[in-house]
C-alpha cells in the first residue's frame, strides 16, 4: 500500500471560518474525511496532519515514513526556504497544493519556493486540490 504523508500548513486548521470568500466554507476536518475516503478507495494509507510551526513541518517531511507528499505551505509557500530544502533532501515525490489560485492572487503570494521541487502544483480547486493531488500520486507511484 502506498503511503502518503498529507500536511497542511499554518492557520489552515482556520478553514471553514477564515477568509470563506477565499478559502470556502468547508472545515478542516471534513476536507481530511474526503482525502481519508478517496484516500482508502485508491489504496492509500494517508497519514494527515496539520501543523502551524515551521520547525514541525520539518520534522514531519524528514521523520515520517512514506512514499509521498502532499504538502499544502499555506504562508511558508513564499516563505521557507527551510521547507523547500527538506523537500529537495528527502527525494520523494511531493505535490504542492493550493485551495485558491496563488497566480490569482496578491503578487506576493504568486512566488512559490516549493514549486520548483516539487512533482507537480494543483491549485484554485478549494477542497478538490487535496483528492486531485492524491490521484496524482496514485498515477505517478508504481502500483503498490
Amino acid at each position: 500500500m502506498i503511503k502518503v504523508l498529507v500536511v497542511h500548513g499554518p492557520n489552515l486548521n482556520l478553514l471553514g471560518k477564515r477568509e470563506p470568500s477565499i478559502y470556502g466554507t468547508k472545515s478542516l476536518k471534513a476536507i481530511n474525511k474526503d482525502i481519508s475516503s478517496l484516500a482508502s478507495e485508491l489504496n492509500i494509507n494517508a497519514n494527515i496532519v496539520q501543523l502551524n510551526s515551521e520547525g514541525e513541518i520539518l520534522d514531519i517531511i524528514q521523520k515520517a515514513d512514506y512514499d509521498a507528499l502532499i504538502i499544502n505551505p499555506a504562508a511558508y509557500t513564499h516563505t521557507s526556504v527551510a521547507i523547500r530544502d527538506a523537500i529537495a533532501a528527502v527525494n520523494k515525490p511531493a505535490i504542492e497544493v493550493h485551495l485558491s489560485n496563488i497566480h490569482k492572487r496578491e503578487e506576493f503570494r504568486r512566488k512559490s519556493f516549493i514549486a520548483e521541487v516539487a512533482h507537480g502544483q494543483i491549485s484554485g480547486f478549494g477542497p478538490e486540490s487535496y483528492l486531485l493531488a492524491l490521484r496524482a500520486v496514485r498515477s505517478i507511484l508504481p502500483k503498490q
